[in-house]
């Protein structure tokens, strides 16, 4: 750890154990240093990570002051141990709900989608437009599966800079992470099988599910430490499981991480019972701490691990580029998608590969996760400012989501329906379930900058959340 990282940690624990509270305003940058025994520079960027996390606001002219980051509201707890195999059928309702996001009128706090407006890139479109001068006949054969060579070398050398080995072999390009998803699903599993899955689920993968006519097995997710071992150890041998999807970092829809030891722990259970993981790590990158978190594919020496993740939530969402570090699933994941898409598109494979070779692509990550934390300190804020005590909220480290709890009784059915007559979308719990569950839950997306009429929109929730039976 370096020595603004150290110093960073210690303001971070004097605020958690309230030496520091929301509101007050914290040693200058040279008093800081002169106590600390540091120079101006380390300072700086001590104040400036704790800023990136959404633990401090500057304020210009004042200086830096302690952020309200709603510490005093309750977190969600764990909700019961499911362990029940069911088909999956919940499409229309996703649909219905996805529609009403986009409508421009309404307040997008049900969306699944980053704010559009934090990836803006010129270089971007520039190498879109380099790559379109570029393109030839030759370039659609050269780019079938497994994908842009150039580009399966970058996403490579990306692992082999978190300490993993990963050859650019291994690799197949796909549209989004969806299709990796997808398509690593149908490499290690058969109509019929059972899928353990997080509860709550992507709904993603719900529908992926019910395509694939899968049956799931329900495993509770805690908000703040993921998927439930335990009741995942219980659910293996109860239940004939061919494979096991989830999210190692911050889970959507509850903003959840796995721990080292119990990502370990994961690894090795699933191992001893052969069952595949399908490791939905598309948020990883978006983390709030000085370091990335590892995902479980580090630990693999098995080659049950096929790690999915794309482009779409940190770089270019309407891009449609994602990638499966498959091992030794990679052929029947290239057969399989020859027999589906045939092939991601290829301009846009180029023109990330083009970008990523002329950098920039961590310099925009770091001011992404700036980005980020603070617009979700903001809305902490407001919630803890606005909403009624009995709320439970997430605290997520990375990530845009926020799940909530309402009151056992509360619907956030009703919520919904009330709030789209008011112009506001949110996503019901019912979005991220195979049954009837999670009925007084929702999930909010805090990728939006702050302003008076997110603001308002909280307000309102609040409102009607007091008027719920």
């Amino acid at each position: 750890m370096t020595r603004y990282e150290q110093l960073a940690q210690q303001i971070r624990e004097q605020i958690q154990s309230r030496v520091w509270r929301a509101g007050d305003k914290l040693p200058s940058l040279r008093e800081s240093g002169k106590r600390a025994g540091l120079s101006l520079m380390t300072v700086v960027q001590s104040y400036q990570l704790l800023e990136s996390q959404g633990w401090i606001v500057a304020r210009p002219q004042s200086g830096y002051y302690v952020a309200a980051r709603s510490q005093a509201l309750p977190q969600p707890v764990r909700g019961e141990k499911l362990l029940v195999s069911e088909q999956v059928d919940i499409n229309a309702f996703i649909f219905d709900v996805l529609q009403a996001c986009k409508d421009p009128e309404i307040v997008p706090f049900g969306s699944a989608f980053p704010d559009a407006t934090l990836f803006m890139q010129p270089k971007l479109a520039r190498a879109l437009s380099s790559v379109a001068r570029k393109f030839t006949p030759h370039s659609s054969l050269a780019n079938l599966p497994p994908g842009n060579e150039a580009l399966r070398r970058h996403i490579a050398q990306r692992y082999a800079l978190n300490g993993m080995q990963v050859s650019p072999d291994e690799i197949v390009i796909t549209a989004g992470a969806m299709e990796s998803l997808s398509l690593s699903l149908q490499a290690v599993t058969q109509p019929g099988d059972t899928v353990a899955i997080e509860s709550p689920a992507f709904y993603g993968a719900l529908q992926a599910l019910e395509r694939l006519k899968l049956k799931a097995v329900a495993i509770a997710t805690h908000p703040q430490h993921g998927i439930d071992l335990d009741s995942l150890q219980q659910a293996i041998e109860q239940y004939p499981i061919k494979a096991c999807w989830l999210m190692t970092h911050f889970q959507n829809p509850q903003g959840s991480s796995m721990s080292d030891e119990n990502k370990k722990r994961l690894v090795t259970m699933l191992r001893e019972h052969q069952i595949s993981l399908l490791e939905d790590d598309v948020y990883g990158e978006l983390y709030f701490s000085a370091e990335r978190p590892l995902p479980a594919k580090a630990l693999d020496q098995g080659g049950q691990i096929l790690h999915c993740s794309s482009f779409s939530k940190c770089l270019a969402p309407g891009f449609r580029v994602g990638w499966v570090a498959a091992g030794r699933f990679a052929p029947q994941i290239q057969r399989l998608q020859l027999m589906s898409t045939v092939s991601t598109s290829v301009p846009t494979q180029m023109a990330i590969a083009d970008y990523l070779l002329h950098g920039g692509y961590d310099t925009h990550l770091r001011r992404l996760r700036r980005l980020l934390a603070q617009r979700q300190s903001a809305m902490h804020q407001a919630i803890a400012h606005h909403f009624p005590p009995t709320v439970k909220v997430s605290q997520p480290d990375g990530g845009y989501f926020l799940w909530l709890e309402l009151e056992a009784t509360q619907s956030s059915m009703e919520l919904y329906q009330r709030a789209l007559a008011e112009g506001i979308s949110i996503a019901p719990g019912r979005m991220f379930t195979t049954g009837d569950r999670f009925n007084h839950c929702f999930r909010l997306n805090a990728s939006f900058e702050w302003s008076d009429r997110l603001e308002t929109a909280i307000k309102t929730l609040a409102r009607l959340i007091r008027g719920l039976g």
